[in-house]
Order: structure tokens, then C-alpha cells, then sequence
């Protein structure tokens, strides 16, 4: 029968369990992170576990070839991918081709706003790395893309936290869009940051879920500026869970430390629009 308790509480409950196994990552994705991050990898180590892993290989491959990445001729090996793209944007897209079926829900209500999350997380990686490349930081805009497609995985691990008790039956009553909505927006900072240090991902990403929102900021983090005012953009273009159009974003923090100009940030508005219709 299910406990007379609230959701908070079910879901801390829950994330207290140790054996809490969420799905929030790939683990080949995962590892590949790793291994980027020791610097001294190599062509044949990334190809390898990418290749174990026919399915994704191929999910890889037809990212790599879509209009987003694709040079003027096709690549047909994971090999050839990482030779033409670098090491980092082929483990980015290995994150990204993984990541959507992450997305999903059985549940008709958590897939509807998984699929919305999915989008402002997409469309905030792909902005982050025009933005990066856009300004005076592009050896930053792999970092970008990652950073934007991840600042905000408390959100899902939230969700997939809440679908488990939902099945489960162990709440009592429904849990409406809107109550879903505020546990989102008031614990996901948290969580993302601990669920990024758990999966021991570089500090810079993990400063990133944890700062995105905060009114006291490093405004000396360039990584975090991007991320921070493309997740702005996002949300007065509407790719948000919760949309503000009245958002002013030439007179932000963040647009002033990376010395962006009116038409820059217009662009970016389009560049993001682009990737919705796309999406």
C-alpha cells in the first residue's frame, strides 16, 4: 500500500538506498571521458571501445555525419571519425548518441518532460559550442558542448528517481506536472553536482551543474559564463521547462565577461532555434 509521505521524501528516501542504481550515463561514454582526461591517449584506445559496441558505433557514425558535424566527405569507420573530428568531439558525440535514449520514460507524463529536457539540453550543448567558437574561447567549445549537454543531469536523475517510486506504487497520490516541475527546479543543482562528482567527471563540468543558476558566481569561468548565458537564451527562446521571453541578456554578467555584442546574442537566439527544428 502506498506510504502516506511526500515526494521530497520518497526521493531523498530513495537516493539515501546505497543500492540506488539510477541509468543517467552510458558506461562506454563514460569511460571514454576517462580516458580523454589522462591527455596521453590514443587513436586505437578511444576506436576500440567504441567498436565493441556495434550498436552505438553506428549511432556514432551517423552523428558524425550528420549536418552538425560532417566535413565535405562521409566518414564510414569510428576511426576515420576521430582522425577527421578529434579524440574529444568523437567522445562528446558518443555522450550525445547515448544520452537521448536516456530520455524516455514508460510513464506517458515523465516521457513528455524527459523529451522537453532532452531538447533544452541538446540545444544547450549545441549553442555553448557556437558560443565558444563564436567568441575569443573557442579551444574551449568541445568542453562547451559537453558542459551544455550535462549542466543539467540532476534534472534526469530526478526524474528517473521519481519514476522508480512511481512504479513502485509507494506514493501516495498523483504527482502532478507542476509538483514535478518545482522538486526539478529545487533540488537538481544539488544533485547534478553530487551525482558528477560520484561518477568522477572533471571538476570543470562538475562546477557547471552546480553553479549554473547561483546568483554568486566564478564570473572569472569562462566554461561556466558560456554555459550560463546560452541556458538563458534557451529559455527566452522557449526551449525551457520554463520559458521567459521578457529575458534581457545583453545587459547580463555573462554576456559582458565574454564581451558579446546585441548581434551576437541574436545570433545565438537563431543558432538555437535552428536546432530546435532540427531536433
Amino acid at each position: 500500500m502506498p506510504e502516506s509521505r511526500s515526494i521530497v521524501e520518497a526521493i531523498n528516501d530513495n537516493i539515501e538506498d546505497s543500492n540506488l542504481n539510477i541509468p543517467v550515463f552510458n558506461s562506454v561514454a563514460l569511460r571514454l571521458q576517462k580516458v580523454l582526461a589522462s591527455k596521453d591517449y590514443g587513436i586505437d584506445e578511444v576506436n576500440k571501445l567504441i567498436i565493441a559496441d556495434a550498436g552505438l558505433a553506428s549511432q556514432v557514425l551517423r552523428v558524425s555525419n550528420s549536418s552538425f558535424y560532417a566535413g565535405l566527405n562521409k566518414v564510414s569507420t569510428i576511426r576515420e571519425a576521430i582522425v577527421r573530428l578529434g579524440g574529444s568531439c568523437v567522445a562528446n558525440i558518443t555522450m550525445l548518441a547515448t544520452q537521448q535514449d536516456i530520455y524516455r520514460s514508460t510513464d506517458p507524463k515523465l516521457n513528455e518532460i524527459m523529451r522537453t529536457l532532452w531538447r533544452h539540453a541538446l540545444c544547450c550543448a549545441i549553442g555553448a559550442k557556437w558560443l565558444a567558437a563564436k567568441t575569443n574561447f573557442a579551444a574551449l567549445k568541445e568542453e562547451a558542448f559537453l558542459a551544455g549537454l550535462l549542466h543539467d543531469m540532476g534534472k534526469l536523475f530526478l526524474l528517473k528517481v521519481m519514476e522508480k517510486i512511481i512504479k513502485e506504487g509507494k506514493q501516495d497520490g498523483a504527482i502532478s506536472p507542476a509538483l514535478i516541475t518545482e522538486v526539478m527546479e529545487s533540488m537538481h543543482v544539488e544533485h547534478g553536482a553530487n551525482l558528477m562528482q560520484k561518477w568522477n567527471m572533471p571538476e570543470n563540468y562538475c562546477t557547471v551543474a552546480r553553479d549554473h543558476h547561483a546568483e554568486q558566481w566564478d564570473q572569472g569561468n569562462a566554461l561556466l559564463a558560456i554555459v550560463r548565458l546560452v541556458n538563458m537564451t534557451c529559455k527566452k527562446v522557449g526551449v525551457h521547462m520554463s520559458p521567459d521571453p521578457s529575458l534581457v541578456l545583453f545587459a547580463c554578467g555573462e554576456a559582458q565577461f565574454l564581451g558579446i555584442r546585441e548581434i551576437t546574442l541574436a545570433e545565438l537566439e537563431i543558432v538555437i532555434e535552428d536546432a530546435m527544428k532540427q531536433i
